[in-house]
């Protein structure tokens, strides 16, 4: 596996996108965008010092993308050769979708087939991606919580196109307000799931995802509503050259775990926290966000 990571032009807070991620704060950063591109690079470093491979595209000044750091919810790549397109809920996110990505991407990869879903757009129905849907490919399940990022429709539609297991359900934050992408609440590893539970008012749908951790034989870490305010559901199991795997969160996502949930990660993978709070506070997203796996075969020069 390799990363996909956008390097951002210009970084700042995005109003679109403010109506329904109430994970953004409008605070005044002075320099804001040097310090976003720096955090950036610093994350970049760290995973290539662990030797992950990580390829980096420079964002373009025009059109101008605020949130292209956050490349998961527009793209994702497939073993099978697939890319995905994704419909987009806020419009200035919807140009993030750069030819210069798809080509890079075209260039060192074998692409197959393109399924492109943001016709969807025109009716008002948006899929973000691996924000708004959390991928178990082992078992070929797509786990969604519903909110205006993740239309059932667009959903089922995505999963029988890609021949994944919809398990779709409603999870609130304290405020009973719709949790906007399941990968804030959410993170699956290969033997392993950081989830948090309080946040799924129903019971049924509560005990429904319980099962199929259970089928799947994942080992469930349940987080706290406050945790996962911290950004500690939006984590990314990762891996090296050799296939060693690693988990990838924001150091204020490690601060937040307490020692029993620290010790049950570390027994599947070494944790990589990685400071990047202007990112955090502005974006509203952490580092699963900042990642979009590449599943696909390296193209032959």
């Amino acid at each position: 596996m390799e990363i996909l990571m956008v390097r951002p032009y210009q970084f700042y807070f995005n109003q679109q996108t403010a109506s329904n991620n109430f994970f953004q704060s409008n605070i005044n950063i002075e320099n804001a965008n040097e310090l976003a591109i720096a955090e950036f690079d610093a994350m970049v470093e760290k995973l290539r010092a662990h030797q992950i491979k990580v390829k980096v595209v420079q964002d373009t000044q025009n059109p101008s993308t605020p949130d292209s750091i956050f490349p998961n919810n527009w793209i994702s790549t497939h073993a099978d050769g697939t890319i995905c397109l994704y419909p987009m809920f806020a419009e200035n996110r919807r140009a993030e979708r750069k030819s210069t990505v798809i080509e890079f991407l075209h260039t060192n990869f074998t692409i197959k087939n393109v399924l492109d879903l943001t016709h969807f757009e025109k009716e008002g129905k948006f899929l973000e991606g691996t924000g708004s849907m959390v991928l178990d490919h082992q078992h070929k399940i797509a786990y969604g919580c519903l909110s205006e990022r993740l239309d059932k429709e667009a959903f089922a539609f995505w999963c029988d196109k890609m021949q994944f297991k919809p398990i779709g359900f409603k999870a609130v934050d304290v405020k009973a307000q719709p949790i906007y992408h399941t990968n804030v609440m959410m993170c699956i590893g290969a033997q392993f799931v950081v989830i948090c539970l309080e946040s799924i008012p129903n019971e049924q749908e509560k005990q429904m995802l319980l099962d199929s951790f259970l089928q799947t034989h994942k080992q469930v870490i349940d987080i706290s509503q406050d945790q996962l305010n911290h950004f500690a559901g939006n984590m990314l199991q990762v891996f090296d050259i050799v296939e060693k795997p690693y988990l990838i969160m924001s150091e204020q996502a490690y601060t937040s775990l307490n020692a029993a949930q620290l010790k049950s990660l570390e027994k599947y993978n070494p944790l990589i926290p990685i400071a990047i709070p202007t990112i955090e506070y502005l974006g509203g997203g952490s580092t699963r966000c900042m990642m979009a796996e590449i599943h696909l075969i390296k193209a032959f020069s």
